[in-house]
């Protein structure tokens, strides 16, 4: 069954929020806080070892209440239960949208076509473990009978972005093999990667649905041709050893020379920017273990739960979910901010980017209509604290408003408490700063305090007051954890869920990426013969200038 359609903004909730913006959007945040004292309180939740105070945001009760009744009118609560179902709710391309069945319990039940596709997916899991556990112990060898060093991920978007922020993440976890990912149809950037590696100790992973991908393909067939160079004195027979693949396509599988079995399955109910939990997380069992990977799928499944089963009202995904709209639609705010306070989510902003971006980016509804509202957000971020060395400065004291949600975490891994302490200081004065913003007031008597001159101080006193009133979620976890990452990947999958149905979109094709590869292969062929004559005048000049 398909989801319910329905235009967002002829909602009575909507038009109601409209007006409400109106006159919230004169309150400051520290009037909001002067006028509740139970503020905080009223806007938090915690849930499973997440701590989520969203109190300093640019709301009061009447909005969520609002918030909620909107999420009530597009029927969010039936779209939930066709999403965990298995409903064809990704029309346009005729599937079931599943990655939340492969952290499924064994215990489970998931229909597709009528079967039961739990059982299949722990098969794999099988399969997974006994591969990568085989590599990890060095039973599993290379040609020459040496055990494995090193392993490359050879995929592009969802089969690298979630893999490679994954094993970056969980870097503490990891065991002795040494991780490479190659993505970029740049070939300095493939060449670069097997400058630093042994073939006789190297392990290659194909990560492409198709097999047909042309970055992936052009990466594993140049790697291929540099691993049967004659100095390595490799023949044909022993890319079975060193190559696996996780695709659809047998036969080209087949062709590539890798063996059936290091063949993994994909199913086409796994849209690529939410692979990772299927056998596109390969490389992230060989990095840190197979019974790591395992906890990570089982945190993704608590959080999963809690979305399936919380009331709205303390629900973490539909409550942040919310909030974007509510910037979003209302405030006309263009982009979010995530900024971690671990070093080692550094590339977790990046990958909120394709999950977030490729799936809402959409300019038609559900029916095919042109909207004429604003759906996905820009989204962009870098780890605290070197991100307030860098562009808070426009969050501070810029023109735009920039939500921001800022990602924390009680213990540190290592376990040093003087720097974890300098490092939560950080985490929490930040969002102190952005709320309260600082006075004239404040500053002339900060600047009186130093002694300075009258005039001195009116010159000066303007470039020091800061507005505040700047919006931010904080986002509190006891520790950074496989189980712990795991959920938090799962509550931004789920938050892009309740935004598309919000807005009436289909969060999970991605047409809006084929043109561009289609006059890709047009102009590979100009670059390669003659250049023909059917583009505009910059394209060709940008070709000419090339090829000369």
């Amino acid at each position: 069954m398909a989801l319910l359609n329905t235009n967002p903004t002829t909602t009575k909730a909507w038009q109601k929020l409209a007006g409400h913006y109106k006159t919230l959007k004169n309150y400051h945040l520290k009037d909001l806080f002067a006028s509740d004292k139970e503020r905080a309180n009223k806007f938090t939740i915690q849930e499973n070892g997440f701590i989520v105070d969203y109190s300093k945001n640019r709301i009061n009760e009447e909005t969520i209440k609002l918030l909620l009744n909107l999420a009530d009118e597009v029927h969010l609560k039936d779209a939930i239960k066709k999403y965990f179902d298995g409903d064809i709710i990704n029309e346009t391309e005729g599937r079931a949208v599943l990655h939340t069945a492969l952290r499924a319990k064994e215990s489970d039940s998931i229909l597709v076509d009528g079967v039961n596709i739990i059982p299949e997916i722990y098969s794999v899991k099988q399969k997974i473990r006994t591969f990568t556990e085989a590599v990890i112990s060095g039973s599993k060898k290379g040609y020459t009978g040496k055990a494995f060093t090193d392993v490359v991920n050879i995929g592009i978007g969802g089969s690298d972005l979630g893999p490679a922020m994954v094993v970056e993440t969980l870097k503490f976890y990891k065991n002795q093999l040494k991780m490479h990912f190659v993505s970029n149809v740049d070939g300095d950037h493939v060449y670069e990667t097997l400058k630093e590696l042994n073939p006789e100790t190297t392990l290659f992973v194909v990560v492409s649905k198709t097999f047909t991908t042309q970055e992936t393909l052009s990466n594993a067939t140049t790697i291929k041709k540099w691993f049967l160079s004659p100095e390595f004195k490799t023949s044909e027979t022993d890319i079975a050893k060193h190559f696996a693949a996780v695709s659809t396509n047998a036969e080209k599988i087949a062709e590539f020379g890798i063996a059936k079995e290091n063949v993994f399955p994909m199913w086409d109910w796994v849209g690529g920017r939410f692979s990772l939990w299927s056998a596109v997380g390969l490389s992230i069992a060989l990095a840190v273990g197979y019974d790591n990977f395992d906890k990570l799928l089982k945190g993704a499944n608590t959080m999963d739960e809690h979305f399936k089963s919380a009331d709205f009202s303390d629900n973490i995904p539909v409550i942040t979910a919310l909030l974007s709209v509510w910037y979003n639609n209302f405030f006309e705010v263009e982009t979010e901010a995530i900024i971690p306070y671990t070093q080692y989510l550094n590339r977790f902003s990046a990958y909120l980017q394709q999950g977030i971006m490729e799936s809402n980016g959409k300019s038609v509804d559900r029916d095919g209509n042109a909207i004429d509202y604003q759906t996905g957000t820009v989204i962009w971020g870098e780890p605290g604290t070197n991100s307030q060395h860098a562009f808070f400065q426009l969050i501070h004291q810029g023109t735009k408003i920039i939500p921001a949600e800022f990602i924390g975490f009680k213990e540190s891994l290592y376990g040093d408490q003087d720097h974890h302490n300098k490092l939560t200081a950080n985490f929490i004065a930040q969002t102190e700063a952005l709320l309260n913003g600082k006075t004239k007031e404040e500053v002339l008597i900060e600047l009186n305090a130093k002694g300075m001159s009258s005039s001195a101080i009116e010159k000066l006193a303007p470039f020091k007051v800061f507005e505040g009133n700047k919006p931010t979620t904080t986002l509190l976890i006891n520790k950074l954890t496989p189980e712990s990452l795991g959920s938090l990947i799962a509550l931004y999958e789920h938050k892009i869920f309740v935004q598309g149905v919000v807005w009436n979109i289909f969060s999970y094709d991605q047409w809006g990426v084929e043109l561009g590869k289609q006059l890709a292969n047009t102009i590979l062929n100009d670059i390669n013969a003659s250049i023909s004559p059917n583009h505009d005048s910059s394209t060709l000049n940008i070709l000419e200038a090339f090829k000369k």
